[in-house]
């Protein structure tokens, strides 16, 4: 048996149990993972209040890593006894020990550690995409990125340093403005005290940027449109506010001729191949130093309830994981 956070409605924290489940042995394609660590992140409030539909009842969380216990047949780049990783779909990582299609998992170098993997997959593959893929940046370029100091931000102002990318920061505290200028941040907006799309007006001579990062959604979108250069990229990719309301393309158009995308990690790494060469391209700057990932919330398994109120309040800063046992 294993322990694992199950919900059967959509609603608040209090939703979440933790019970005994079995997890049988592994099906075709499968393997069997016992988690050493597991990731925490937004996308995981999404589902449990419903903005993202799945069916119920359900488990959660999309990022772990761990030990492969077992492998189901036609499995053969992992192995029993393999240290391993994964993000993305399907939810459930929430747990003890899982079964999950074995085509999703990747073998962990051994510099990488249990913790710091559970951290970094998910988010850190995210920056990956965006600052490699999604937009073809240069050195020298200038990008806005809101919430610079949660988990996915402390890893994009490194990430983005290393580039040679200029990347303008958005908090909510001194304090969490602090910590983005110290992994990188070229500058920090506190949006509680400026105008986030006056100031980047004004960091940048009047042009704008060329690219903004936007996961707050909602209350952020039009102001984030209005701190692009003409051409530039939005690039609205979650939606901790809330999701955009539906606007006019015309917006774009007035605004300089704009582009918009909404992506995902699952559609970047669909390919085995691309799945591969990402997380070689993340690990291989953990590895060197040049991006550190900030874990700054550790909970037990059986406390993921609270692990969302604190990410929901805006509490938390770099990444927070579960420890299964």
């Amino acid at each position: 048996m294993s322990k694992a956070i199950r919900f059967s409605r959509t609603g608040g924290p209090e939703v979440l149990e933790l019970v005994d489940v079995d997890v049988g042995a592994p099906g075709p394609g499968e393997a069997t993972v016992r988690h050493e660590a597991i990731g925490v992140n937004f996308i995981d409030i999404y589902f449990r209040t419903g903005l993202y539909p799945q069916a119920l009842p359900s488990g959660l969380g999309q990022e772990g890593a761990g030990t492969v216990e077992a492998v189901g047949e036609g499995v053969t780049h992992v192995k029993v006894g393999d240290r391993v990783a994964y993000a993305a779909r399907p939810n459930g990582a929430y747990a003890q020990a899982r079964n999950v299609p074995a085509g999703i998992l990747v073998v962990l170098p051994d510099n990488i550690g249990f913790e710091t993997a559970a951290a970094a997959m998910l988010q850190g593959m995210t920056v990956q995409y965006l600052l490699h893929r999604t937009a073809h940046l240069k050195p020298g370029d200038t990008v806005l990125w809101h919430a610079a100091a949660g988990g996915v931000g402390l890893i994009a102002c490194q990430w983005a340093k290393v580039l040679g990318v200029n990347l303008i920061g958005t908090v909510s505290s001194e304090e969490k403005a602090a910590l983005a200028i110290e992994h990188g941040a070229a500058h920090v907006i506190n949006y509680k005290r400026e105008n986030f799309a006056e100031k980047v007006r004004e960091l940048t001579n009047g042009e704008g940027v060329s690219v903004v990062y936007d996961s707050i959604g909602k209350d952020t979108f039009t102001g984030s449109l209005d701190c692009l250069k003409p051409l530039g990229l939005m690039v609205s990719f979650g939606n901790a506010s809330g999701p955009v309301p539906a606007f006019a393309p015309s917006e774009l158009q007035s605004r300089g001729s704009l582009f918009l995308t909404r992506p995902t990690l699952v559609h970047y790494v669909a390919r085995r191949e691309d799945l591969e060469a990402t997380a070689r391209s993340l690990f291989g700057v953990i590895a060197s130093g040049e991006v550190k990932v900030a874990i700054n919330q550790r909970y037990r398994l059986q406390d993921a309830g609270h692990a969302h109120t604190d990410l929901e309040s805006r509490k938390t800063t770099g990444s927070s994981i579960l420890l299964p046992h």
